[in-house]
């Protein structure tokens, strides 16, 4: 009796219940419809953020070489911008250095052999290419003494200096067997030399310059005696000098002494070297010389190996005559104590001197100092034939500046110019402070990329070094790092300097004073907000493309809308990057952007030549 209840009860209430599933169907199938028309929030919003979010993540970036002889072909159209690739031509472009462009401008001072950035109408917009058969340079130390002909291949040094020991070619690689042309005998027996005089070995020497520096065979072997060089040479008719340098893993830049000031701060070298440079020392009422001194830290060395040293040997030689030279190197010695240097040293092709360590025990005409306060302000300044003054000390003993501590203590002391208030908002506490955030994001970076902090990454620069403590923390001597503050930013390259680190000014919206694929690794931490609105994430980018070697690698790290601009731009730049969490966690605003260059090379057959 129950049974037939229940049925007679199922059967009533079917028809209303498949009516209210035919209504619900209705609705859902109109709200659908509707939502779909755009007209929907929540889905306009969630298609706003599939517009703007880029999916395709690599999980595992392989940081290892390879070495595949692949042409590039133009890629496909794509939603992004993809960059092509330049003539083949390009393979050796350096923007501001260009032989054409200089032509243009006056040879007196060597202005033309300064900086000359193309105007923005003729900046290219296209992937700087890799010569055929571009491989990895030898990992240090048999990098010193052997480069690749591929990567490098311009023989003219080998014929031009052949009797000077400067290079051999040797089947497919370049050999450098270490000489100069003003020691034959090899740079060890050179800085051995150079060693009775000036105190190399025990850590007070620890920053050089070498101005003219040919392949820089003198910052190479000052490498394993813990000393960095800062080596420069212009783009001239020895074509391919610094590049020869950086593919042996020695800092240097295309530079000269010209017209403009040195891309470097006051009292930054502890010594410095002209070796057969040919930089006329004497000319401009001794501007050159003032220079160097601006350089030059108090009690710091200056070598000078070459004319006019040592002329009654080699005057027939250099075909002028004894009185000629005689009085080159009288004018010479008499500008040097005008700037307050002794000559301590002088035998056969080598004098040295040096800089006093304060002006209380020389004496200096006061109409010829410097009026300018302050001496490191030098970005496209003209220099002028003025000495700059010496800090102001308070006894005969103290020097100048501030006295610095030996290398490597050097490193993690505070710099005299903190701690004597010389930065605005740069304290000790605050640079204590900025060692242990950097050396805790460096280890983060190696947890990243294994390769970090080994000889795969020789040449390293920093975009935005700030006090330094990036290279501080990867301080090692596998690789060096070049600090590069910005002209935007906070002037803190003394800082860099004092803590035994070397560095150079730049402006980021023009090309870096150097050969391309001449870095292995390329770290910029917050670049692209410090140049927002100042000149295109595109330039930049490209700019660091064209320095970086084929499957070279970068570390960006800033803000996360920063980033994911950035991120779209090289998508179409042949880069394989993934976007990674702050250290602390997905919660903190900034990120950091990994990457690395993919390995190609330039196709002949499109190319004009």
């Amino acid at each position: 009796m129950a049974s037939k209840h229940n049925s007679s009860a199922i059967r009533t209430r079917s028809p209303l219940s498949i009516f209210i599933v035919i209504v619900l169907c209705c609705f859902f199938y109109l709200l659908g419809a509707w939502q779909k028309s755009g007209f929907g929030k929540g889905d306009s919003i969630a298609s706003e953020i599939s517009k703007q979010t880029d999916c395709n993540i690599f999980t595992n970036l392989n940081f290892e070489t390879h070495h595949n002889d692949v042409e590039i072909v133009d890629p496909s159209e794509s939603k992004i911008q993809v960059f092509k690739p330049c003539d083949v031509k390009y393979t050796d472009y350096t923007p501001c250095q260009e032989q054409d462009r200089a032509m243009r401008f006056p040879r007196e001072n060597m202005i033309y052999r300064e900086r000359h950035c193309p105007p923005e109408e003729e900046k290219l917009h296209c992937l700087i290419p890799a010569p055929k058969g571009y491989m990895t340079p030898f990992p240090w130390p048999k990098g010193r003494d052997y480069v690749h002909y591929a990567n490098v291949p311009h023989k003219s040094l080998t014929v031009e200096k052949a009797v000077q020991n400067w290079v051999q070619f040797q089947g497919n690689v370049f050999k450098f067997p270490g000489g100069g042309t003003m020691f034959p005998q090899g740079a060890d027996a050179y800085i051995d030399e150079l060693a009775m005089v000036i105190p190399i070995k025990d850590g007070s020497v620890r920053t050089a310059l070498d101005t003219g520096c040919g392949v820089a065979s003198w910052g190479a072997y000052l490498l394993k005696r813990n000393v960095l060089a800062m080596s420069f040479a212009p783009r001239d008719n020895h074509e391919a000098q610094v590049q020869f340098a950086l593919e042996r893993g020695v800092p240097a830049v295309i530079g000269v002494l010209g017209s403009i000031h040195l891309p470097y701060p006051s009292r930054a070298f502890d010594m410095a070297q002209c070796s057969r440079c040919l930089i006329p020392w004497t000319a401009n009422n001794g501007m050159y010389l003032m220079e160097v001194d601006r350089v030059l830290r108090p009690g710091g060395y200056w070598i000078l190996s070459g004319p006019p040293i040592n002329w009654k040997t080699y005057y027939k030689t250099w075909k002028r005559s004894k009185e000629d030279l005689q009085d080159e190197q009288r004018s010479i010695e008499k500008l040097a104590e005008s700037l307050c240097w002794e000559k301590k040293y002088e035998k056969g092709d080598i004098a040295i001197f040096r800089k006093k360590v304060n002006d209380k025990s020389c004496k200096r005409s006061s109409a010829n100092i410097c009026k300018s306060r302050d001496a490191d302000n030098v970005w496209y300044k003209e220099m002028e034939a003025c000495t700059t003054p010496f800090p102001e000390v308070s006894n005969a003993k103290e020097v100048a500046g501030g006295k610095l501590q030996k290398f490597p203590a050097r490193l993690l002391a505070v710099p005299p110019r903190i701690a004597k208030g010389d930065i605005e908002g740069v304290t000790a506490e605050s640079y204590q402070k900025d060692n242990k955030v950097w050396k805790k994001h460096v280890n983060a970076y190696k947890g990243m990329n294994r390769l970090i902090g080994t000889a795969r990454y020789r040449n390293v620069m920093d975009m935005n070094a700030g006090l330094g403590g990036f290279a501080a923390a990867l301080e090692s001597p596998k690789s060096w790092v070049m600090n590069v503050v910005p002209t935007t930013a906070k002037n803190t390259l003394g800082i860099i300097y004092e803590r035994g680190l070397i560095g150079i000014y730049h402006d980021w919206c023009e090309g870096f004073s150097t050969y391309p694929r001449t870095y292995d690794l390329i770290h910029a931490n917050g670049v692209f907000s410090l140049y927002k609105n100042k000149c295109k994430q595109e330039d930049i980018l490209l700019e660091m493309d064209r320095i970086l070697r084929p499957e070279g690698a970068v570390i960006i790290r800033d803000e996360v809308d920063v980033l994911n601009t950035v991120r779209k731009i090289v998508a179409g730049m042949r880069w394989d990057s993934k976007l990674m969490d702050h250290e602390d966690g997905p919660l903190v605003p900034e990120k950091i952007l990994i990457a690395v260059k993919q390995y190609w090379v330039g196709n002949t057959k499109s190319s004009d030549e």
